[in-house]
């Protein structure tokens, strides 16, 4: 499962342009930090947290609905947006909205 799975981000999330294509931030998304442009490594991010079994219970398909993973301080959640081919946005949560046991 985790080798199909692929990060493609939203536009939605954006205040930059990206490979999401041109931004389109909604007024209560959170903003992804535009430092964070190279799709592979969220990718393997993604993926790690899928290792670790950072995921929701509800699954979509083959693939779990959401998906966690810790960077630093800041937790992301990853969110399926094709069910098909494992594709997933991420967004970062704020710190009330953390999963526990995290991994």
């Amino acid at each position: 499962m985790a080798d199909r799975t692929r990060y493609v981000g939203s536009s939605e999330h954006k205040t930059y342009p990206s490979f999401a294509g041109q931004p389109k931030l909604r007024a209560d998304a959170s903003k992804c930090d535009p430092k964070l442009t190279d799709a592979d490594e969220i990718t393997s991010w993604l993926r790690q947290g899928m290792a670790l079994g950072n995921i929701g219970e509800y699954y979509e398909g083959d693939f779990p609905r959401y998906v966690w993973i810790k960077r630093g301080s800041i937790v992301y959640e990853g969110r399926l947006v094709n069910r098909e081919q494992g594709h997933y946005k991420g967004y970062p949560l704020a710190i009330c909205e953390h999963p526990e046991g995290l991994k």
